[in-house]
């Protein structure tokens, strides 16, 4: 759980733009006195069965055949956790960067709570969550991650009027968001095997690079760039 003086601490700061957090029995939850918004990886258990994780596309783009697992992945724009979660239920090591401590500290106490959960320890048990700036954390790295994963449009792609109406809050805490340029050489510079890029199907290639190759589906593309390694 996370302490009082840290929560205190944030609310002091989040009083400027309306916002507070709030520890509740479900769990740590970021409110405007009207909506609310918090973590919660048990909304996605049905697509942790095995059976599904096997269709995940996201899995697809990520794994890189051939090599045993785990393989170890760079999340750099986290946001709640839920792709790092799916790919850490189907085997890999993931380390995820989240740049805004507020939406970091949500997904902290999500972990956390996930932790004592049967059906999410195992797989939680292989996220490492780091707050900071994930630009300068991958050029720093001390290992070099198989594959690095980028998803530059959290929280804009929501759909539906609730998750809008939520995601306003976090939109609200107008963390930076680095240049699409200064995101994809931060990876290349991480020296992974592979970068998988999130993008809405029609939108354009993240800082105009073309990729190797695509996966498609019905709203989402994953663009994959491929390295060799010496």
């Amino acid at each position: 759980m996370i302490s009082e003086e840290k929560i205190n601490h944030y609310n002091t700061k989040l009083a400027e733009i309306g916002l507070t957090l709030e520890q509740t029995a479900e769990g740590l939850k970021l409110t405007d006195g009207e909506l609310s918004i918090m973590a919660d990886f048990r909304e996605m258990l049905p697509r942790l069965k095995r059976s599904n994780l096997q269709r995940e596309m996201l899995v697809k783009a990520a794994r890189i055949k051939g090599q045993e697992m785990p393989q170890t992945l760079v999340d750099a724009t986290a946001g709640f956790g839920e792709d790092s979660l799916i790919l850490a239920a189907a085997g890999f090591q993931v380390r995820l960067y989240e740049f805004d401590e507020i939406i970091a500290v949500l997904l902290q106490d999500c972990m956390e709570r996930a932790k004592e959960i049967p059906e999410l320890a195992d797989a939680v048990g292989r996220m490492e969550l780091v707050c900071g700036d994930s630009v300068k954390g991958m050029r720093g790295l001390d290992y070099k991650p198989d594959i690095v994963l980028l998803d530059p449009m959290f929280p804009a792609r929501q759909k539906s009027a609730l998750i809008k109406k939520k995601f306003q809050l976090i939109q609200k805490l107008e963390s930076p968001c680095s240049a699409e340029e200064d995101l994809l050489e931060a990876a290349i510079a991480a020296d992974p095997k592979r970068i998988v890029i999130k993008r809405p199907l029609k939108g354009p290639y993240l800082a105009e690079r073309k990729p190797a190759y695509s996966l498609e589906g019905k709203a989402i593309r994953y663009d994959c760039f491929v390295f060799a390694r010496s």
